[in-house]
């Protein structure tokens, strides 16, 4: 068996983008939680890449989780040719990982990166970089030969560091982390799916809970891309995208503005012994009846909170009914309005359902909870349920059916 750098000897698994840039990213399939804290049924990719001109660049690295494979694929692409540039346009450690690895291999390879990169790689790691850095401000371009890299700053999006680097000549973007997703790649390219946006699901989950607080960020980056020539979008995560920009800024902007992205009803709910449950899926029923289409119900308790974010991203209409809990809200609905709050959610038409034994608090606490979010509208009236469900409280359900209606169209 060979070994390489420590590492067992792996072949590489790389993919051309354009003639003279290669994909030289990996997939992890076994990771369970993104950040270590949303759920990932088919995993995440690590995208780096590769420029192959007179002068070489790899583009951002990738997590230890890949670094076997990420070695392998920088090795093998640029088989004997040095390193001359690694350029770091995102410092979060999912992409920063083997910098010193990479420069070890390559000592005379340069890092370029702006003055808040370096700070950070000063964070990370103790490394003398003493005449290896390139330091670039807003709109600088380094020249690999037919390649032009001009770099794009986009800070919060979604860490202050972060920049893009525009191909001038080639027209490709590496966006860093805007316009990624969850999920590993079955296929690098969008149009290699079934349909160029087999992914959305995924995208706007990653999107609303990963960049979602940024909303004005986001739409200052959307507006220098608007200036650029793009034919291909490159992202850390995620497919390339090299058909559907116009769709996909448009989901972009739509999210980043805090705008339903479709007119449609999501109920949450937060149930104990099933009385909360049983209001929130008649009241499902009640609308479906009413001509309202695709009304998706949630538990709270079961449902891990990014997904619930997403659907909220997604719908113009919530329902949010929940218990009284230790005289305060249930803690699965209080933690999703937390997060609500913590993402900066606005423009959304919320509707109130609360049950309480004694002294009913949760739908005044959420009602006051969402009163301090912008741009959010009640809709209806609340509606109290004492314990289990009654003649009177269907009727108000009826009531509350029909005003979401309304307010729909």
């Amino acid at each position: 068996m060979q070994y390489r750098c420590g590492k067992v000897n792996r072949m590489k698994n790389t993919r051309n983008v354009t003639d003279g840039v290669v994909w030289i990213g990996a997939n992890d399939r076994r990771i369970s939680l993104f950040e270590n804290m949303f759920p990932l049924d088919r995993g995440v990719s690590y995208n780096s890449y590769l420029i192959l001109d007179e002068k070489t660049a790899v583009m951002d690295t990738a997590d230890t989780a890949v670094t076997g494979q990420f070695l392998e694929n920088v090795q093998g692409t640029l088989d004997g040719r040095p390193l001359d540039y690694l350029v770091v346009n995102h410092m979060e450690p999912d992409h920063c990982a083997n910098i010193e690895t990479l420069l070890r291999l390559y000592p005379e390879a340069k890092v370029v990166g702006n003055a808040k990169t370096f700070q950070m790689i000063g964070q990370f790691y103790d490394m003398d970089l003493m005449g290896r850095t390139v330091t670039v401000k807003e709109g600088d371009v380094l020249d690999l030969g037919s390649h032009k890299l001009q770099f794009v700053f986009a800070p919060m999006v979604h860490w202050p560091e972060v920049m893009m680097a525009y191909d001038q000549t080639e027209k490709i973007l590496f966006s860093a982390d805007a316009f990624g997703s969850f999920g590993a790649l079955d296929t690098l390219f969008n149009d290699e799916q079934d349909g160029a946006f087999a992914d959305l699901a995924e995208m706007r989950r990653y999107f609303s809970n990963i960049v979602g607080k940024y909303g004005p960020q986001v739409q200052a980056v959307l507006k220098k891309a608007a200036g650029l020539d793009i034919q291909l979008i490159c992202p850390l995560h995620g497919q390339v995208w090299r058909s559907g920009f116009g769709e996909l800024l448009e989901k972009h902007d739509c999210w980043s503005r805090y705008e339903a992205e479709e007119k449609a009803v999501v109920i949450f709910y937060g149930s104990m012994y099933g009385h909360t449950a049983e209001a929130a899926e008649l009241l499902a029923s009640m609308l479906a009846e009413a001509g309202v289409a695709g009304v998706k119900v949630y538990d709270v308790s079961r449902t891990h909170v990014s997904y619930l974010i997403s659907e909220i991203f997604r719908c113009s209409n919530l329902v949010l009914a929940a218990p009284t809990y230790n005289n305060g809200l249930y803690g699965p609905m209080l933690n999703l309005l937390e997060d609500m709050k913590a993402l900066n959610l606005q423009n959304r038409k919320v509707s109130i359902i609360e049950n309480g034994t004694w002294a009913p608090q949760a739908g005044k606490i959420m009602a006051e909870m969402i009163s301090s979010l912008k741009g959010m509208e009640l809709v209806g009236e609340k509606v109290t349920v004492k314990s289990a469900l009654k003649g009177e409280q269907r009727e108000a359900l009826l009531r509350l059916c029909g005003e979401i209606a309304e307010s729909l169209k």
